[in-house]
């Protein structure tokens, strides 16, 4: 029987715990609850997400900040309902719900301080878009303009898609496409990006 307090503690990887993920502005502000249905489950999901995405961008980039991790079924639902920028919980690319009975995901809406001071002066949503791309076995991606904040999210199949409410809107990469860049054009966006610090693994 998990108490919600073992549960903040599990560490999903070096530096990040499940605690980082449960703080919900909608769920405070509504006083619903954001706990897991199934937490052994949520965890599962949950390592592999912060193992392999997050940690390297972290290593890279220095702190990340988490907007929204997880959300229980119910917390989502409710954002749906009211139009909170929530995604439907039967919605394929709904990637909070860690311990969905039916869609194997894990993500979170990050901001990278480091390039969204850059971003905030004109920067491209798309340099960091590809340098994720180039580096990291990330599943979706999903960019917004206040922050430059973006979606991202593992899954045991990888997708490997880009998409943006940035302009250009719209899908900057779909599953199993071709980038539209070269390697050496993407490499040319990010080349004052710090020196990559984890394994390389696309």
């Amino acid at each position: 029987m998990w108490s919600l307090e073992t549960l903040g503690r599990v560490q999903l990887s070096r530096t990040f715990f499940m605690r980082d993920f449960l703080y919900s502005e909608i769920g405070n502000f509504h006083q619903i609850q954001n706990i897991p249905n199934n937490p052994d489950l949520a965890i599962e999901r949950g390592r592999p997400l912060c193992e392999t995405l997050l940690e390297p961008m972290q290593d890279t980039f220095g702190r990340l900040a988490v907007r929204s991790g997880y959300r229980s079924a119910d917390l989502n639902g409710f954002g749906n309902a009211n139009k909170l920028n929530c995604a439907a919980n039967d919605n394929p690319l709904e990637c909070h719900i860690w311990d969905h009975p039916k869609f194997s995901v894990a993500g979170a809406s990050i901001v990278v301080p480091w390039f969204a001071e850059r971003y905030a002066k004109g920067r491209d949503w798309r340099d960091l878009a590809w340098w994720i791309h180039d580096h990291l076995p990330y599943s979706d991606l999903w960019f917004f303009p206040k922050l430059c904040a973006f979606n991202i999210a593992w899954r045991p199949a990888l997708a490997r898609t880009i998409s943006s409410y940035i302009a250009p809107k719209g899908k900057l990469l779909a599953a199993g496409a071709e980038p539209g860049e070269t390697l050496q054009q993407r490499q040319e966006r990010y080349a004052d990006f710090p020196p990559f610090k984890g394994i390389q693994t696309p």
